[in-house]
């Protein structure tokens, strides 16, 4: 968040009016295996701030709509409260305490609640003497080892680091030292940097923390979510997987905007492949509104794993054309119309960049429907509404008989259209194969599918394929330390089969459902829960059929 108060910011200038970019090419990604999408959750910061409604039984309401509203099959997983949750001084230890008023069974019992949900925990501090609040709650810096450790012991998965009260010290000595805190932990935390823009975070960031905040605060109303995402759009060749631009979070369903404009709000940050973060009060929000937030497909727009943000090609009276390569193959494209009247907004197959075919599938993200064109992107858009759709290149084929290897976890490219599979996800390894093979119609794929827990693996498939079914089970590894795991499979964001907890007792479980129509499927072994993290949990040679 970002407070404008007199002795707020010791040290800085004032905000400046408009982004400058920079030419210099980005930094390395932060090497802590996390956040290879952009983070989804919810911060309670928009609808709260510190008024009393902020409190334990809240966030543990919250946790229980991620579940039973389907934001965490959606792929929402963080649940994360800013500040005014401490005291207003540390304990004798220098240590921080969470305000008995408003969470009596302390962080760490708020945390287990959230993990015991399948869910992930996350908390705030500012790097200054103290929080960007009024009532002085005690700040980071030079108790970043204190405060790192403390957050591990709780249970913290996620750490947003403000930017109030910083002493006038750099910027970059600020959240380095936090960032090296936090890995001294051992405990994987997701770092975000709350430094609004100040110093160009996009320019140094990426080796620092997994998203940096590119702008001041938004606020609820049309006009200051477009000022954001106008700030935010040219920073594009600093995003990528690990290190991402954060435009602030959603304010979808908090009542400032039309369910109109929350769509292209939506619609926006998924194209810049911004955190996807819920502003709003979950028991409150609105049919429409759950409906924006919980659309798969302009979700997975945001969570492709190829990690490009999405860039403008166009910019006429108002009318912006914004284009983003999916690791499919595909493109995502947006159309956004910021008039006061509805305007027919163009482009082409070859403007956005998918390169050259006799026909192109576009898929309407928000109506469903679907139609091909030789190449023109055309729509009549209302005010303030976006159109956005996912361009295919004709209908991919299943691949030619014979077995096909794969490496490391990703698809061989000469397999034209299928592919690629995205890397293992579990804190950076990756799995031998354990001589598992995949066969699509016949055709076996040899090596590849030995996964660990917290895994993702995810490949395309072709609109003529109809099932999938494998066996799956946990490992010897699993068994012997009494540990948990979960795996699940989704079908462009749909989940169509879940394992349930599976432990030594019951290791192994068939997972059938059907794919018809779907492009995308995702495989997904999760630990249940015990914090156990298996090295060896195996998808056992998965079929489909087309």
């Amino acid at each position: 968040m970002l407070y404008v108060r007199t002795g707020a910011l010791a040290g800085l200038s004032t905000v400046a009016a408009s982004v400058v970019v920079l030419s210099a090419p980005p930094a390395v990604a932060l090497s802590n295996g996390l956040a290879l999408t952009p983070p989804m959750g919810f911060n309670n910061w928009n609808t709260t701030q510190c008024s009393n409604t902020f409190n334990e039984d809240m966030i543990r309401s919250i946790a229980d709509l991620f579940v039973s509203k389907g934001l965490k099959d959606a792929g929402y997983q963080y649940v994360n409260i800013d500040d005014c949750w401490a005291k207003t001084s540390r304990n004798s230890k220098g240590e921080l305490e969470p305000d008995p008023a408003r969470f009596p069974n302390g962080i760490k019992a708020l945390a287990d609640y959230v993990h015991s949900k399948g869910l992930k925990f996350g908390i705030y501090t500012s790097a200054g003497t103290h929080t960007c609040n009024k009532l002085g709650f005690p700040g980071g810096l030079d108790h970043e080892t204190t405060d790192a450790k403390t957050f591990a012991s709780w249970g913290v998965d996620y750490l947003k680091y403000d930017n109030c009260n910083n002493q006038g010290v750099d910027a970059q000595t600020r959240y380095k030292k936090m960032r090296d805190a936090l890995a001294a932990t051992g405990r994987p935390i997701v770092f975000s940097i709350c430094e609004w823009g100040q110093n160009q975070p996009w320019t140094w960031a990426q080796s620092v923390g997994n998203l940096w905040r590119t702008t001041g605060d938004i606020s609820d109303s049309y006009s200051k979510m477009v000022s954001i995402f106008q700030k935010n759009l040219p920073l594009a060749q600093y995003a990528k997987p690990g290190a991402w631009n954060d435009p602030d979070m959603l304010e979808v369903g908090n009542g400032g905007m039309t369910p109109a404009e929350y769509r292209s709000h939506f619609s926006l940050w998924a194209m810049m492949a911004a955190p996807l973060l819920i502003g709003a009060d979950l028991r409150k929000v609105s049919t429409e509104n759950y409906a924006t937030l919980l659309n798969k497909d302009v979700i997975a727009i945001d969570q492709d794993t190829l990690g490009v943000q999405g860039k403008q090609i166009s910019l006429s009276s108002n009318k912006y054309v914004l284009s983003k390569p999916l690791a499919n193959g595909d493109y995502a494209v947006a159309l956004f119309n910021n008039n006061s009247s509805a305007q027919t907004i163009s482009t082409s197959a070859s403007a956005i960049g998918i390169g050259s075919s006799s026909s192109y599938t576009l898929k309407d993200l928000w109506s469903k429907s679907t139609r091909t064109t030789t190449g023109t992107i055309s729509a009549s858009v209302p005010a303030h509404e976006t159109v956005i759709y996912r361009v295919s290149k004709g209908v991919r084929t299943p691949p030619s008989a014979g077995t096909h290897q794969v490496s490391d976890l990703s698809w061989d490219t000469a397999v034209s259209g299928w592919g690629p599979v995205e890397k293992d996800r579990s804190n950076g390894g990756k799995s031998a194969g354990d001589g598992k093979t995949l066969t699509i119609n016949g055709t076996t794929f040899a090596k590849g599918l030995g996964v660990h827990a917290a895994s993702e693996i995810t490949f395309y498939i072709g609109k003529a394929c109809s099932s999938f079914t494998a066996s799956v089970g946990v490992d010897d590894e699993v068994a012997s330390t009494k540990g948990s795991v979960v795996f699940q499979v989704f079908a462009d964001g749909t989940k169509i089969a879940d394992s349930g907890t599976l432990t030594g007792a019951s290791a192994a479980k068939s997972l059938s459902g059907s794919i018809a129509g779907a492009d995308q499927l995702r495989l997904v072994v999760t630990d249940a829960g015990d914090g156990m993290d298996s090295d060896h949990s195996d998808w056992g040679n998965p079929t489909i059929t087309c």
